[in-house]
């Protein structure tokens, strides 16, 4: 609103000393980390005493893991100050009109409602039970069913797709090297010449490490079948909006875990948007050039502020917990913000954590589940899952996990940074 302020008093002819500032996507997305951190650093409290005031506790399942008493009563449901944090310096200071900001801020809201609503059946389940005097015990069928969970997150993969392939306002930009201009080409002055860009219709992505990197999803298909490549990029979309929102949300089991992992990955994609929506950059690091997408660094500014302010309550012993509210809007952000930097080939790095942590626990079910069916009796490859409780199994403090977790995030990060110039 802020920006959208200055470029009124721009057309009315009205100059304010310093105004001129906010055309800087730099400075902006400096001001909404900056203000995001103070919404958590100061309201986050305000926010936790009022669920304390709600008893809006956590109900921790007897796993004879350290420390899980201690967690008992904790509020949960704090990911709605990690959403304030993202929203509200998102609608002061980045561009409204640009179509990748709408589909984030749509991203942020859909699947915090997803998670809103399934924390609040579950701390509904618990009050019910409380008052008919039944034992409470966390896991009992509460809040939202599982499929309700995935019907919520293929429609926004549906929608991420079908915008990206058909909005007007998405440009995937590719230089034309002929001689003469086409009819469609957009003009861009650069360097003290004129260079021609046309538009990729196609269904486009970056293959990490390779030379020839653009990749067209419809390659996937039979040259006949070409021209049904929208559909099978709608389920590679819809395929990534569900696994990394549910890995998010896998790996808020300890202490300031996901929360960190989150931030250290908004700064890898803050450097993609900046990178590909930059026709300096782009030209110099030889990928994708997408106009308007650097708009996004305000939004993960905003977002990288949200988490770290956050961590500031939910470090070991955490104040709060993010709740599904969090940690699947997290998780759905990432991948949105990776599909549009169409960098989501690369996903399986700079989420790693997220990767094995879904894997541990479908290879820990699979593998019971067969050597029950094949000896009778199920046998388990980890003490314990997901991941992070097989280490707690093993003696390692919750907080030395989730810091050794980040460190490993951060390592992944900057090899994902690196392929940006590796081919």
């Amino acid at each position: 609103m802020l920006y959208h302020l200055y470029q009124w008093l721009q057309s009315e002819g009205l100059k304010i000393p310093g105004m001129g500032i906010f055309q800087f996507i730099t400075f902006r997305s400096m001001m909404a980390i900056l203000l995001s951190l103070f919404i958590t650093l100061v309201y986050g409290k305000r926010v936790i005493l009022f669920l304390q005031k709600r008893q809006v506790g956590e109900s921790v399942r007897e796993l004879g893991l350290q420390g899980e008493e201690q967690k008992k009563g904790t509020p949960t449901m704090g990911g709605f100050i990690i959403l304030l944090g993202i929203l509200i310096p998102t609608l002061l200071f980045a561009n409204l009109d640009k179509v990748y900001i709408k589909l984030l801020l749509l991203s942020t809201v859909w699947l915090g409602l997803v998670g809103f609503v399934d924390d609040y059946l579950k701390l509904r389940a618990k009050r019910l039970s409380q008052e008919q005097g039944i034992p409470y015990k966390k896991g009992d069928k509460d809040g939202l069913a599982g499929w309700f969970k995935v019907l919520g997150q293929v429609g926004l993969g549906v929608i991420i797709s079908v915008t990206l392939l058909f909005n007007d306002n998405v440009k995937v930009m590719r230089e034309y090297k002929g001689m003469s201009k086409p009819a469609n080409a957009t003009v861009v002055k650069f360097q003290g010449g004129e260079r021609y860009f046309v538009k990729a219709n196609e269904p486009v992505t970056t293959i990490p490490f390779i030379k020839n990197h653009e990749f067209n999803y419809a390659r996937l298909l039979p040259a006949s079948l070409r021209q049904y490549g929208w559909v099978v990029y709608m389920l590679v979309i819809i395929f990534i909006v569900t696994a990394v929102s549910n890995g998010a949300n896998i790996t808020d089991g300890l202490d300031g875990l996901a929360t960190g992992v989150s931030a250290i990955i908004g700064v890898c994609l803050a450097l993609f948007a900046y990178a590909s929506g930059n026709l300096i950059f782009a030209d110099y690091l030889n990928i994708m050039y997408i106009p308007n997408l650097g708009e996004v660094s305000i939004f993960i500014a905003a977002m990288i502020g949200a988490c770290i302010g956050f961590l500031w309550y939910n470090t070991y012993p955490a104040q709060v917990f993010m709740g599904d509210t969090g940690s699947l809007a997290l998780g759905g952000i990432i991948a949105s913000l990776a599909i549009m930097v169409r960098k989501e080939l690369l996903i399986p790095i700079f989420c790693a954590v997220f990767l094995v942590e879904n894997l541990s626990v479908i290879i820990q079910v699979s593998y019971f589940k067969y050597t029950k069916k094949k000896y009778g009796e199920g046998r388990r490859v980890f003490l314990m899952s997901p991941l992070h409780h097989h280490f707690q199994k093993k003696g390692y403090h919750e907080s030395k996990i989730a810091l050794r977790f980040w460190i490993i995030t951060l390592l992944f990060v900057v090899f994902a940074v690196m392929s940006l110039k590796m081919r």
